[in-house]
């Protein structure tokens, strides 16, 4: 899908570094006993790290080029981030380099045929905005695998971005039995701003807080 939700700026917990390393002898001691703070994340993945936040802004600036159906180029960078540290990102990033290169096949060779194919063109297609193309396809992933937990995410979120709530409320309640981690994906996934002020969606991505309501 397009696009994660927008960075919280990571906690600069080693800001003091460079702050008087010769003759202060602050005791190190109590500093490691301080609780560490929450690490900021975008879409589940920790930023604390600087080298996430590299492969961060590799995968940023290939999903631009993704958009803009550059698709050599968007290869190249998103080759680059299966290299760096964040399993999640490098995971996100394969996915759109195998989207990359399919698109970049002769037309012969666009023809899906198992639910991956489908589910692949479906998502290529609502990178590019054309919504009727991209919910063809992805109905026929999900009919060839109904288990498929990203298929039913991806069609919520296909709802999100053309109005259908009600849609979306099924679909992504069904990815979310699937597999529950689907629930802390949405929490940060801009493509569900529609449903922001859905109470229903509150009580399905934050059932603690129906339950402590009630």
């Amino acid at each position: 899908m397009r696009g994660m939700a927008k960075p919280h700026k990571a906690s600069s917990g080693s800001s003091g570094q460079g702050k008087g390393t010769a003759r202060t002898h602050s005791n190190p001691q109590k500093k490691k006993n301080l609780p560490p703070p929450p690490p900021a994340q975008r879409g589940g993945v920790e930023l604390v790290d600087p080298r996430v936040q590299a492969q961060l802004k590799l995968y940023d600036e290939a999903l631009a080029l993704f958009h803009q159906q550059k698709f050599a180029k968007a290869k190249q960078e998103l080759e680059k981030v299966l290299e760096g540290p964040s399993q999640g990102l490098a995971d996100r990033a394969r996915m759109h380099l195998r989207i990359a290169e399919q698109r970049m096949k002769p037309s012969s060779e666009q023809n899906p045929r198992t639910a991956d194919e489908h589910y692949q063109r479906g998502v290529a297609m609502m990178n590019i905005g054309r919504w009727d193309d991209a919910r063809e396809s992805l109905l026929k992933a999900r009919k060839a695998s109904p288990k498929s937990d990203y298929i039913h995410y991806a069609l919520a979120a296909l709802d999100c971005l053309t109005g259908e709530a009600d849609s979306a409320m099924a679909n992504l309640k069904v990815a979310i039995e699937l597999r529950p981690e689907n629930r802390y994906h949405a929490r940060n996934d801009e493509d569900f701003a529609f449903l922001q002020e859905d109470p229903r969606f509150t009580e399905l991505l934050y059932p603690e807080k129906d339950g402590t309501a009630g």
